[in-house]
């Protein structure tokens, strides 16, 4: 309405309407609109200001005419309040404006600035006497309200005083009597007539205070004006001193010098304390004691007026006012009368303890509404506490109250006592807790009783809500400067113990931290965990000292580990980044002691290992091992003895006895408490089952920069740590709860992906209970169960095992291919899985062993006369009664194992199926069976050795004790390679049984014929005779000792690659394998030189660069020394000598059985097994067709007489030389090479004794050696083979010992240079190799092909030697002759020495020719017949490499023969400037 005023307006003074148009609807409108004139007076107003700035008089005219017109209308007063003087004078409202001036002026000063002196009290001393005798009279109840106001006014009315006078007076009356206020407060309501004078009298009162202490009546005085709202807050606010401003600056000040002084204690001063330089101190003004809105809200609080003092904190910065003692203590002194009733009801004390009335205020008690439910104590009491924060301090009755409130709440709540209204009181007590007890604590003087208090509130919660509040609590120091003072004073005081702390002082040491921890236990905690980390040292005192802790101390300390273990600033890794950290090392063990100790709740580091495990981390496993040892004293050690190998596979009693390095029987009460930890929140299996899982994770989860020692370290952890908890739950959990909370067995192999053999660990011990428990309940359903002999007891267990292991057969069966199941059937694969050592055998020599320590033990007891009697007899008692439960034990495990050797037997038959050949079934044994479980733990490596000596005793069908050793022992490399550090170990063990096993047969020869020789896994041939009748060939005791030779040899071999590998993994896993078998390998002695020349040379290499190789390398070392005096020399293992002439019978004996009987054969050659395969008629057609080729091949090569004349044969000699000395061309730069290099190594050995002679000679002496041992199986084989065929090299040529051969066989090392050739030399030994393996692997032929290839060998060798010169022979027969008649002087010994190294070639040659057709007559397949863990793609390069050297094995066949040799005789020298010639030339081209 006023735009439209304004705008009409506006019109009239442009012109653009005429002033009497406008003047009539101005006044048409104020007849109809009451408030049109104020409004139109208004924009009068406002056009006035606008026009008094523009100069245009035309505009200001036609102003003054519109203004004038209305005027009618618009009252006169309201234009002279709103109009300028001049406008006024223009419309003739004022006659003179200067007049009016003067006369506003003088007005305004008798209003103002004059006063009346009969005001003054001196002035009028008569009235206001009266007034104060008036006021201050005896108050009773004659006098009235009504009177006492009357007779004010009739005083101010006769006197004529001040009226605001008066009430200043009034209010002084009141401050002197304010227990009157019944009487002043009514008085003050009749007098009064605007709140406002009564403020602003009343905040002149308080400012007359502000440079001294203003007085409590005051302030008592304004609260109960303020109660009856006689006066507004908002007014009287500005008038209390300090100003906000001032007292926020001086709050920020008090901040910043907490944070300086903690500063100044962090700060190391190097300074001497006479060079310190004192701070002149500042007088520092207290603005707690002059502040009077502090006051104000104390007395506000003592009369309970909440409302008021709840503005006036507002208004203040947070936790301003309650720093204030007073303030503090009045809000205290309020709550307790608020909950009194709730707490009488609730508190669970006896009645008669809680008669006594609360002692307070009886305005405060008037005034105060009490609670009677949990929702009005949420809603009324608990936003009050808020208010005071960690300054409920200042009243511990007050806390303890609401602690006990809080107890009867959770109690009530956990037993379904408390409604849903009331329900909302849950998160109340833990605001409660968060915000006013925990903090309160940090402010107590170490108060033990309430921290314990406390925790019987605090225990009532899920560790979960602990923790989170234990976090605020630690954290939340900064938001109070009084808190952070305290915390570095803690902090402070606690490096101070710490410095101090040792083993002589823990007792002292101890009550200073514990009392420190009563009322910090976050600050403590976190600065001895940083200690510890740093200093191991400090574990072992530290844990003694914390004995005088609190149950929420101890709670809190859990908290704190888990906090400085999820810590994300720190690595878990060494700077090497292939080692766990120390500190994560020394926080575990810190950990584990602890929970070993106190009472600590384990639940939440349990379940934080879980949940590391969950996020694919297993370096926290660490904490859950040492806790794990610590508590329940069970340990996984690759180091553990023998004798606690043991111990471990016999009973309970006898594993805690000895098994383990700590006593057991000491940890009974903490295992409990772990164990009732883990079911109380379900952690048992998850653990297991995310241990398992993790286990096979580890090594795709790490990263592809991560090293293999790293990793490798990482899965072990996983493995020993699954194992230790496993071992712990089969012993302390009962076996019902085992079973009830374990799912089935293809359940964790299917649905959880656990591992078979870890799937296995976890079921054992429920199979093993199940069985127990049916064979109890059979035994009793036997009528004469106690004359029921120990045969139908095993009939029993039988019964009951089959009964109990066929549904877990059946649930197997599905989860691997139907392709398993037809070499070993589901029942022999669970019987082994679900088996352990305490099955197999009793380890009597540990019981007695422990039976007699005992018997010492009560010896020593009766001999101590220091020993109080009923102590020794206590002491004595105790250990008869152990001798008697271990020999109980020892009884019944022996009647175990009988009824288990029963169960064997009767399974056996049905083990092996046999529906594919013995090296496919071998395969899956070992795959399937033997080698994951012989890695799992050092028990089950015994256990697997155990288990084949087993299925061996058992005589067990279809399975070949042979060929499975022979799988173990040939070749290693790979196995030992794969392992990690801890599974290297397990295996050495596995070996060490096997081993130990295999030499107690090879010791003597009636072990051998007592345990093996009659045993079907001796079985070396099976053949089937006209009769239809099966013949088996036993492997006698010799040939046995061959076949051991053989396995020491190919250990020596794949360990000698490791050690030369360079390759960190091989290196290590070789150094610990060998030094767990060192108790049965090496034995000979060659072959224990080269491994300590390795060892050595090893040990010098690393020595600075990697110290862990190094240090088992010295280790090896120095125990292989020690064992040198039991080492023997080839001859005394294996019988060499005898070796050619029972190859040369039994060649001769095949042969006439192959003629007689006409009966296919197989011999055992060089220490291989031979064994038949079932796939004969395919065998024979493959071999029938290599045979027609090679023979067609060889004859079109080798039959110069018959297809062409005499030219082409001198031709063909030609050719032959020229090819030879090609080839020879070939190999004199190889020859050259070889010669520097075994130079140098023999002068680094020192262990040659000819190095003054000639290059020559030594070249030539170093080409045998060289030739000698890269085909050494080629020797002892091409020896037997020459006799089979017919060939006599009776003479002394070929009649090297084999001991030479085996020694510089061994002897030769290569150096650094050799590497790159060494490839291009394994090639010739896994050929050499290949001729006796092929031979043992299925190498059949009929009767009819035997006595035929004899026969083409015989022709073609004829044919060869026809081709030679017919004195050949002659003077190599007379040479042979005159050889003894020789004087032995050097020159004859080097000629005899070069006839040998001929012979040596010819029998090399011959070999190569011999190879190729060998294998043209064997079918493909057979070559990794023996291969246990071979690779496809390998397999097939060594095929490539064979074919070609094959190729020139048959070329040099073809070309060389038995009359070269003495060629080569002859023209010695001759070849050797040739074989010069030659190299100079090819090294030009």
């Amino acid at each position: 309405m006023k735009n439209a005023l304004f705008e009409l307006s506006w019109r009239v003074v442009n012109g653009q309407m005429k002033v009497e148009s406008a003047i009539n609807v101005l006044e048409d409108l104020c007849e109809n609109v009451k408030e049109l004139p104020v409004a139109i007076a208004d924009v009068f107003s406002i056009l006035d200001i606008e026009l008094s700035v523009l100069e245009d008089t035309n505009q200001r005219d036609k102003f003054i005419s519109l203004v004038s017109g209305c005027e009618k209308f618009v009252a006169s007063s309201l234009l002279k309040e709103r109009l300028d003087l001049e406008t006024l004078e223009s419309l003739g409202l004022l006659a003179s404006k200067s007049q009016f001036n003067q006369k506003y002026v003088k007005t305004k000063t008798k209003l103002y600035y004059k006063q009346k002196k009969f005001n003054l009290l001196r002035e009028e001393s008569e009235g206001y006497a009266k007034l104060i005798a008036e006021l201050n009279q005896e108050i009773t109840e004659k006098i009235t309200v009504d009177q006492s106001v009357e007779n004010l006014k009739s005083l101010i009315g006769c006197f004529d005083l001040d009226p605001n006078r008066v009430l200043d007076v009034l209010l002084e009356s009141f401050e002197c009597r304010p227990h009157l206020e019944n009487f002043y407060v009514p008085l003050f309501k009749e007098y009064v007539t605007e709140r406002k004078t009564l403020c602003h009298i009343l905040g002149f009162k308080f400012r007359f205070f502000q440079d001294e202490e203003t007085p409590t009546s005051l302030y008592k005085v304004a609260a109960l004006l303020l109660q009856h709202n006689l006066i507004d807050l908002e007014t009287l606010y500005p008038h209390l001193l300090p100003a906000d401003a001032k007292i926020k600056e001086y709050h920020q000040k008090e901040a910043d010098e907490a944070k300086a002084y903690v500063r100044k204690l962090s700060v190391v001063n190097l300074a001497e304390k006479s060079e310190e330089v004192k701070e002149p101190e500042v007088v520092k003004i207290d603005l707690y004691v002059t502040n009077q809105k502090l006051g104000l809200c104390e007395a506000l609080l003592s009369l309970g007026v909440w409302d008021r003092a709840k503005e006036i904190l507002d208004k203040l910065p947070e936790f301003f006012g309650t720093v204030h003692k007073p303030i503090a203590t009045g809000l205290c002194a309020m709550v307790h009368c608020m909950m009194d009733t709730l707490y009488k009801n609730n508190a669970g004390l006896p009645k008669k303890i809680l008669k006594g009335k609360l002692s307070g205020d009886k305005n405060l008690l008037r005034n105060i509404r009490e609670v009677d439910s949990y929702r009005s104590l949420h809603s009324e009491v608990f936003p009050v506490m808020r208010y005071i924060g960690p300054y409920t301090s200042c009243d511990p009755v007050l806390l303890v109250k609401i602690i006990r409130l809080g107890k009867c709440f959770m109690t009530k709540r956990q037993s379904g006592g408390i409604t849903p209204e009331d329900d909302v009181a849950y998160y109340g007590f833990l605001n409660m807790l968060d915000e006013v007890l925990l903090p309160s604590m940090s402010l107590l003087p170490g108060n033990c009783c309430l921290s314990e208090e406390l925790w019987s509130f605090l225990k009532l919660f899920p560790y979960e809500l602990r923790y989170r509040l234990y976090g605020n609590w630690k954290n939340d120091y900064s938001q109070h400067p009084k808190l952070v003072r305290i915390r570095a004073d803690c902090l402070e005081r606690a490096r101070y113990l710490m410095k101090r702390i040792s083993k002589e002082n823990v007792k002292q040491s101890g009550r200073q931290l514990g009392k420190l921890s009563h009322s910090n236990p976050g600050v403590l905690f976190e600065y001895v965990l940083s200690q510890i980390q740093t200093h191991d040292n400090f574990i072992g005192p530290v844990v003694d000292s914390l004995k005088y802790l609190t149950s929420l101390s101890y709670d809190m300390l859990a908290y704190c580990i888990i906090d400085a273990l999820a810590n994300p600033d720190k690595s878990r890794m060494k700077y090497d980044d292939t080692n766990i950290s120390k500190w994560l090392q020394s926080l575990a063990n810190f950990a584990g002691c602890i929970c070993r100790k106190y009472q600590v709740d384990l639940a939440g580091l349990m379940q934080f290992v879980a949940n590391q495990l969950k996020a694919g981390k297993s370096f926290d496993l660490l904490l859950l091992r040492e806790v794990v040892t610590k508590m329940a004293g069970i340990e996984i050690s690759e180091e553990i003895t023998d004798d606690q190998l043991n111990a471990m596979s016999g009973g309970e009693l006898l594993r805690q006895e000895g098994g383990y390095f700590a006593q057991v029987r000491n940890t009974k009460k903490s295992s409990t408490r772990l164990k009732d930890s883990l079911l109380e929140h379900d952690l048992a299996l998850a653990l297991c089952i995310l241990m398992s899982q993790q286990r096979d994770g580890v090594i795709y989860e790490e990263s592809a920069e991560s090293h293999l020692k790293l990793v490798g370290k990482l899965y072990d952890q996983c493995q020993d740590t699954l194992v230790q908890f496993g071992s712990f739950l089969s012993m302390q959990l009962s076996t019902e709860e085992f079973v009830k909370r374990l799912p089935t067995i293809d359940t964790l192999i299917t649905a959880y992906h656990v591992p078979a053999d870890a799937a296995f660990f976890l079921c054992r011990p429920q199979y093993t209970y199940a069985i127990n428990s049916k064979f109890d309940e059979l035994r009793k359903t036997d009528k004469n169960n106690k004359q029921s002999g120990s045969q139908l007891k095993q009939q029993r267990y039988i019964e009951a095992a089959d009964e109990v292991m066929q549904p877990v057969v059946e649930l197997i069966r599905p989860i691997y291919s139907p392709r398993v199941w037809e070499d070993l059937s589901a029942t022999f694969f669970v019987t082994f899985w679900s088996m352990s050592m305490y099955d197999l055998a009793v380890p009597t020599t540990v019981y007695d062993k422990q039976i007699q320590q005992l018997t010492s033990q009560i010896t020593a007891i009766e001999d101590n006369e220091d020993l109080p009697q009923s102590k020794k007899k206590k002491e004595k008692e105790r250990c008869s009664s152990l001798i008697a439960k271990l020999k109980d034990e020892m009884k019944k495990q022996g009647d175990h194992c009988s009824r288990v050797m029963a169960r064997l037997k009767a399974q056996r038959d049905s083990w092996f199926i046999s529906r594919s050949t013995k090296n496919e079934t071998i395969t899956q044994f070992l795959q399937l069976c033997v080698f994951p479980r012989c890695c799992f733990t050092a028990s089950d490596a015994v256990y697997c050795a155990k288990f084949i000596h087993i299925l061996h005793d058992l005589k067990t069908p279809n399975f070949s004790t042979l060929i499975c050793c022979d799988r173990i022992f040939c070749d290693i490399t790979y196995t030992v390679t794969n392992c990690t550090e801890n599974e290297a170990h397990r295996y050495g063990r596995f070996l060490c049984a096997s081993l130990d096993t295999i030499m107690k047969w090879h010791s003597s020869k009636e072990i051998y014929d007592k345990e093996c020789a009659a045993y079907p896994g001796f079985v070396t041939v099976f053949r089937k005779g006209t009769d239809s009748v099966n013949i088996a060939d036993q492997l006698d005791y010799e040939n046995y000792r061959h076949v051991c030779h053989k396995w020491h040899f190919r250990i020596t071999k794949a360990m000698v690659a490791c050690l030369e590998s360079g390759n960190y993994i091989q290196i290590r896993n070789a150094l610990i394998v060998l030094t767990k078998i060192l108790p049965n390998y090496p034995k000979i002695q060659q072959f224990g030189q080269a491994l300590e020349r390795r060892v050595d040379r090893l040990r010098q290499d690393e020595k600075g660069k990697r110290p862990d190789i190094y240090a088992l390398a010295m280790m090896y070392s120095g125990q292989l020394k020690g064992k040198k005096s039991i080492w023997v020399q080839e001859t005394m293992f294996h019988h060499k000598e005898m070796k050619g002439s029972q190859k040369k019978q039994g060649g001769l004996s095949s042969k006439q059985d192959s003629k007689a009987n006409g009966e296919t054969k197989s011999s055992k050659e060089n220490g291989e097994v031979k064994e038949s395969s079932k796939d004969k008629k395919s065998e024979k057609k493959e071999k029938s067709e290599g045979k027609s080729k090679s023979e067609k091949k060889d004859e079109d090569k080798k039959d110069p007489g018959t297809k062409k004349s005499s030219k082409d044969k001198s031709k063909d000699k030609e050719k032959s030389k020229e090819e030879k000395s090609h080839k020879e061309d070939k190999s004199s730069t190889h020859k050259e090479k070889a010669i520097k290099r075994e130079v140098e190594e023999d002068g680094e050995r020192g262990q040659n004794k000819e190095n003054k002679r000639s290059k020559e000679e030594a070249a030539d002496k170093v080409e045998v050696k060289i030739r000698v041992k890269e085909e050494a199986q080629e020797w002892t084989e091409r020896d037997v083979r020459d006799i089979r065929e017919g060939h006599d090299f009776s003479h002394g040529d070929f009649k090297v010992k084999e001991e030479k051969l085996e020694k510089i066989k061994i002897k030769r090392t290569h150096s650094p240079s050799e590497v790159k050739d060494r490839d291009h030399k394994d090639h010739r030994l896994e050929r050499a190799s290949s001729i006796g393996s092929q031979e043992s692997r299925g190498s059949w032929r009929s009767p009819e092909g035997s006595t035929k290839l004899h026969e083409d060998r015989d022709t073609k060798r004829r044919k060869v030697e026809s081709a030679s010169a017919s004195g050949s022979k002659d003077r190599d027969h007379s040479e042979t002759r005159e050889r003894p008649r020789k004087s032995p002087s050097n020159e004859r010994e080097r000629e005899r020495k070069d006839r040998k190294r001929t012979s040596l070639d010819y029998a090399d040659d011959r070999c190569e020719g011999e190879v190729k057709r060998r294998r043209s007559a064997e079918p493909q397949h057979s070559h990794s017949s023996f291969r246990i863990n071979g690779d496809s793609d390998k397999h097939s390069k060594r095929e490539q490499s064979r074919d070609r050297l094959d190729g020139h094995a048959k070329e040099e066949a073809a070309e060389d023969g038995p009359h070269k040799s003495k060629s080569k005789e002859k023209s010695k020298n001759k070849d050797k400037t040739r074989d010069k010639s030659s190299s100079s030339k090819k090294s030009k081209k």
